[in-house]
């Protein structure tokens, strides 16, 4: 859905309209099947850009998870850069020995949700308004939230 999404477009240009060097010297890296913007390899440093730090605990949790990502793939030393460019705010981000036992645990919860044969009710909350699954989740509404 990402790719199709007006929130995540949005968030994308901020990203190369803030940081316009970026594209030189850092890559994009794919993963299996996620896909981080901007690494610098060179200092194993991934950089995450947002447009708003309303739910700065899931960009922290993304960005951990990204590193842990690159940490199975053997790359040693990977931390992380939260930046949010128009609050002029940068945040880093590293992964914790917890993180560890947490981040197989959200991995389990995914699966378990992505084999129900029905889906999760919908949470009708605000933030959904924000998201990039949100036509995918309220596909079948007819009230707004």
């Amino acid at each position: 859905m990402e790719h199709t999404s007006d929130v995540v477009a949005e968030g994308k240009l901020i990203g190369e309209t803030s940081y316009t060097d970026r594209s030189e010297k850092f890559t994009e890296v794919e993963v299996d099947g996620i896909k981080i913007d901007f690494y610098d390899a060179r200092n194993k440093v991934i950089h995450e850009v947002k447009k708003s730090n309303k739910v700065s605990q899931a960009h922290i949790a993304q960005v951990k998870y990204y590193i842990y990502k690159l940490t199975q793939k053997g790359v040693e030393g990977v931390t992380g850069v939260l930046e949010y460019p128009r609050l002029k705010i940068r945040e880093d981000v590293y992964l914790t020995a917890e993180d560890l036992t947490l981040i197989p645990q959200w991995e389990a919860d995914v699966k378990m949700i992505i084999e129900q044969e029905l889906c999760p009710p919908l949470l009708h909350s605000t933030i959904c308004k924000s998201c990039s699954y949100f036509d995918f989740c309220y596909s079948n509404e007819t009230n707004e939230i």
